[in-house]
C-alpha cells in the first residue's frame, strides 16, 4: 500500500470513474463463481488480462492494494467480492478506508449503533 496515501481522502465514484473501472468491476463481480475465483487463484495475471485490465489495476491487483483499486475506478461493491477472496472482510476493508485498525473499526461501527 502507498505510505503517502492519506486513507480519509475519498474517492468519489462518478460516471468517469465507473467508465474507468468497468473491466476491473466486471473481473470483481465474476468472483460470485466459485470457478472464477479458482482460474483467478490458478493463474491471476491471466484473469486480469482476460478482463482487460489496465497496467496499474494489474499493479494493485497482484499488491492486493484495495484504495489505489477504489483509486482506479473500483467499487467498493465489486471490490469486496476480490476483498472476500483474500480472506478480508467488509470491516478489513473499512478499517483500510478510515486508517484504523479492523478492531477500532468494529468499535466505531458498535459506538454508532448504540
Amino acid at each position: 500500500m502507498n505510505a503517502a496515501r492519506n486513507p480519509l481522502d475519498t474517492v468519489t465514484f462518478d460516471g468517469p470513474k465507473a467508465t474507468q473501472g468497468y473491466n476491473l468491476n466486471k473481473m470483481c463481480y465474476s468472483f460470485n463463481e466459485a470457478s472464477a475465483r479458482e482460474a483467478f487463484k490458478a493463474n491471476e495475471a491471466d484473469y486480469c488480462d482476460r478482463f482487460g485490465l489496465t497496467r496499474e489495476q494489474k499493479d494493485a491487483i497482484r499488491e492486493r492494494d484495495i484504495l489505489r483499486l477504489l483509486e482506479l475506478g473500483g467499487s467498493i461493491y465489486y471490490l469486496a467480492k476480490f476483498a472476500g477472496l483474500l480472506g478480508l472482510s467488509v470491516q478489513d476493508v473499512g478499517g483500510l478506508q478510515t486508517g484504523m485498525s479492523t478492531e477500532e473499526f468494529k468499535q466505531k461501527l458498535v459506538r454508532a449503533g448504540e
